[in-house]
């Protein structure tokens, strides 16, 4: 009796595998079968007039997914060649050049009206207006501390920090004050102006460039000594966002030293008086570093001949000495030669004891 799966007439002869069908291994599932394009109709389908055998189904997706994931990728690409697009109509805009420039440096001789006044050091600054003025560092105020808008509360510090230690080392050391060393102001600045600040110090001159007097104050050893080490002070401290990526501090300050004249203690001692305004400008590199870029340099100074030549050290006048009628050395505007930056004015009365 032949099986439920055989034909009633058994199974054909010459088919292989003891007459199991070649196609037997074919499953056809529930998943093959609905994704078929073609469907047979109904008996009852097909018993209509003009009825087709077959009708087509539309194809048929497990998910929806892959459909939605080739429109993303066509968006994705569209909006990638819109941007494309859009970049390439934009102008160019370089970035700022962050280089450091060269300093400017003006150096001012102010030259007294008569006798330059002597004493104790502690008589004249009593009858000076230096009077009110503090000591040493203390007389460099810190302003208060405010974030900008690009720049924290804590980049604001650092750099009125560096420009208070800048100050602090190119006008209060007195290893520097008196030529011994320059190297504590040279860590201060940026990298880009060591070669412009060596220079200035190995060879200075009054051309607006390259006055070492413009970088620190320094007076002559072989002329002038400090008869007092404490240096009287004033001055304020500003600081502004310039750019996005750059601060600017402004430096105001008045120094006020005791001098006397080099190799000996019993002469009488003198007041000389030096005005710094400085414009100090700071990246975030040199933030980060504790350095600084020193912009302008706009220095007046005296008791001080016009005469005297001042890129190199301070020269000023001492005690019981007086200006000479000698004017500074004359620019002839046909010459070729480098014209000289040294300006000079007359120092005010009241600003000496």
């Amino acid at each position: 009796m032949a099986g439920s799966g055989d034909p009633p007439e058994g199974t054909p002869e010459g088919l292989p595998g003891g007459g199991e069908d070649e196609y037997r291994s074919v499953v056809f599932d529930e998943s093959f079968v609905r994704a078929a394009r073609l469907q047979e109709f109904s008996a009852q389908e097909r018993m209509g007039e003009h009825a087709q055998a077959v009708r087509r189904r539309p194809a048929w997706h497990p998910r929806a997914g892959p459909r939605h994931g080739s429109l993303a990728l066509v968006l994705v690409i569209a909006f990638a060649l819109a941007a494309a697009i859009y970049a390439g109509a934009r102008p160019y805009h370089p970035p700022p050049d962050q280089r450091a420039e060269p300093l400017r440096a003006t150096i001012v001789s102010l030259a007294p009206q008569g006798v330059v006044p002597g004493g104790e050091p502690a008589r004249l600054f009593a009858r000076s207006p230096a009077d009110q003025f503090r000591s040493g560092a203390a007389g460099i105020a810190m302003p208060p501390a405010r974030s900008t808008a690009h720049f924290s509360e804590n980049q604001v510090v650092a750099a009125l920090d560096t420009a208070k230690d800048y100050l602090v080392r190119s006008a209060l050391d007195p290893d520097v004050l008196t030529g011994d060393a320059v190297r504590p102001v040279r860590l201060l600045l940026d990298p880009e102006q060591l070669e412009q600040f060596d220079r200035s110090v190995t060879s200075p001159a009054d051309d607006g460039r390259h006055a070492a007097t413009g970088w620190l104050v320094r007076f002559d050893p072989r002329k002038v000594a400090l008869a007092d080490t404490a240096v009287r002070v004033r001055g304020t401290l500003r600081v502004d966002e310039a750019v996005p990526d750059v601060l600017e501090v402004t430096a105001d300050h008045t120094f006020v030293y005791a001098v006397r004249p080099a190799g000996t203690k019993r002469a009488e001692s003198s007041l000389f008086t030096v005005r710094r305004q400085m414009l100090f400008r700071f990246d975030r590199d040199d933030l980060r570093m504790h350095r600084a870029e020193l912009v302008s340099s706009h220095v007046v100074a005296g008791p001080q001949s016009c005469s005297a030549e001042s890129a190199g050290a301070m020269r000023p006048l001492l005690a019981g000495q007086r200006a000479t009628q000698q004017s500074p050395r004359g620019t002839d505007p046909y010459a070729t030669e480098r014209v000289p930056a040294a300006l000079c004015g007359t120092l005010s009365r009241h600003a000496q004891p």
